[in-house]
């Protein structure tokens, strides 16, 4: 097992200048970090290949891996050819993992942000053909590399543990799998206990992040809450603070025997570099402890 910690954790810092994507590679090493996860907000790489190439090479100073590659893509298109651009800018980032030395790459299949009509089984349905199509055109295309695509419990019409087996099962390529986030099943009213357990089996990398629940009828106030599917509240939290059961899933996670990397992700409204220390802390004391 090891723990490192996504680069979105350290957003807040990012954009405001406080440090680059250098500094938050060397922060995560000085902090105990084994790896990075490289989600391209508050800097980009495609676009930046010196700097691309300064990360990898900064990564291998550190004595860090980066572990997985998280990017935005929506394969549910109006037209075959807004499909096949789409595509295409997928394939390029494709490019740019197997550039870092890279083996994992995460990729949604919708748009993050959906109406409240899009989030409905009937939609999921009669839009799963270009989801699947687009996310095996991705995996042929990153099999040359010896590369691993992934889709995540991620952006409500994807999010429940069925809907992305769904994906998965209709896919049916040998390297696509699941980034499994514990929390976000929340996000879609699902307990991560079950999500994790339906969806353990097919996961090549994991997620620990944690959040604060509140009921549909109780208003929490003002602060970083947000609408789950069904309109329940949640908050980042500090991997264990919060509500998700990260003992109970820790203990899951290792009698299934999983021992790749795990990447903690902290969306909370602390102070994100002293929040992301103390998640980080937290799993590896709860993962020695289970």
């Amino acid at each position: 097992m090891k723990v490192g910690l996504s680069s979105y954790s350290l957003l807040n810092a990012l954009k405001s200048g406080e440090m680059t994507v250098l500094d938050a590679i060397q922060w995560i090493a000085d902090n105990g970090g084994e790896h990075m996860e490289i989600v391209p907000y508050g800097y980009t790489l495609a676009d930046n290949l010196p700097l691309a190439d300064a990360v990898r090479d900064k990564a291998e100073k550190a004595g860090i891996a980066l572990s997985n590659y998280s990017m935005p893509a929506n394969f549910v298109q109006e037209t075959e050819e807004l499909f096949q651009a789409e595509v295409e800018r997928v394939k390029r980032h494709v490019d740019l993992v197997h550039r870092l030395g890279i083996r994992h790459m995460r990729h949604d299949v919708t748009a993050f942000s959906l109406p409240k009509e899009n989030m409905t089984i009937e939609w999921f349905e009669n839009h799963l053909h270009w989801m699947v199509r687009g996310s095996r055109l991705i995996a042929d295309y990153a099999a040359q590399y010896g590369m691993t695509t992934s889709i995540e419990n991620h952006g409500f019409s994807v999010q429940a543990s069925d809907r992305v087996q769904r994906v998965l099962h209709a896919v049916d390529r040998p390297n696509f799998k699941t980034t499994l986030d514990i929390g976000n099943f929340m996000c879609v009213d699902e307990n991560p206990i079950v999500g994790v357990m339906k969806n353990l089996p097919y996961a090549s990398l994991i997620h620990f992040k944690d959040f604060y629940f509140r009921h549909y009828d109780e208003y929490p106030g003002e602060g970083e809450w947000f609408a789950t599917a069904n309109g329940n509240y949640l908050r980042g939290a500090i991997v264990g603070q919060g509500d998700v059961d990260v003992r109970r899933i820790v203990k899951l996670v290792k009698s299934f025997g999983y021992d790749g990397y795990i990447t903690v992700e902290f969306e909370g409204m602390e102070e994100c570099k002293r929040a992301s220390k103390i998640a980080m802390d937290n799993l590896r004391r709860i993962w020695e402890e289970s």
